[in-house]
């Protein structure tokens, strides 16, 4: 059995370490993850394990909006010092809701649970969960600090985001800008992904803001926003065919 830990708390990671050891010692554990960003990034570039234990609140918010952002085809066993979030934890794909400190024996009849599950029984399961969860949900709106003050930011009015030297900021369609202290993984996330796309390390685009676009040579893609830009947009000869769907795909 191969399994992900999603886990950002250095003991909590380390007792489950120790946990499958003394349970198992042919589960093997693939990769840690510690945060929503790095899960998403993770689950998209490698193979899907057969099991997910996650931690609910992890550093950069809670675990919940992964799924927000990924369709997850694994079965996950929640982690949590909190009670609250069970019947949320079920409806995104959970076999077990296990509370910290994360005991031996329960994580055992949590394994042993899954491990009596047939292939077929997990796709359905997996169904099943699918159409319990929900739609996401996306920010249509942004509050913003500047100076003492509280902006709010109306996403049809974004041009895009731009990060230089770990700094962010927003430029409106407008050609104004406002300084905003999130990277651009954390923005991303709660963004609809059919209106904002992840040009390269430095932007984000929206989609009513690209005036035109150029085949730039080595295939890559020179976007023009109806804005100036700090720098020119890019699109990787990897990217180029995702993006061009993207812009054409009725949102």
């Amino acid at each position: 059995m191969k399994i992900l830990i999603v886990e950002d708390e250095t003991v909590a990671y380390e007792n489950l370490i120790n946990i499958i050891a003394e349970i198992d010692h042919n589960i093997e554990v693939v990769g840690n993850t510690e945060s929503i960003s790095q899960t998403v990034h993770w689950l998209q570039t490698n193979p899907a394990p057969d099991l997910i234990l996650m931690d609910i609140h992890l550093s950069d918010g809670s675990a919940f909006s992964i799924f927000d952002s990924i369709q997850v085809e694994t079965a996950i066993i929640f982690t949590t010092a909190y009670d609250e979030y069970a019947i949320e934890a079920f409806k995104v794909n959970s076999v077990d809701y296990l509370l910290k400190p994360i005991k031996t024996d329960e994580l055992t009849r949590a394994l042993r649970k899954f491990s009596k599950w047939t292939r077929t029984e997990v796709v359905e399961y997996l169904t099943r969960m699918t159409q319990v969860n929900p739609s996401p949900r996306y920010k249509d709106r942004l509050l913003i600090q500047v100076r003492d003050k509280l902006i709010p930011i109306d996403l049809k009015e974004v041009a895009c985001f731009y990060t230089s030297d770990k700094n962010t900021k927003i430029y409106m369609k407008d050609g104004s800008s406002y300084p905003y202290t999130k990277p651009l993984e954390q923005i991303s996330l709660n963004l609809d992904p059919n209106q904002f796309f992840r040009a390269n390390k430095q932007f984000l685009v929206a989609r009513h803001s690209i005036q035109n676009i150029t085949i730039w040579f080595d295939n890559r893609l020179l976007v023009n926003l109806c804005i100036d830009t700090p720098e020119r947009i890019y699109i990787s000869k990897n990217k180029a065919s995702e993006f061009k769907a993207w812009v054409v795909t009725q949102a």
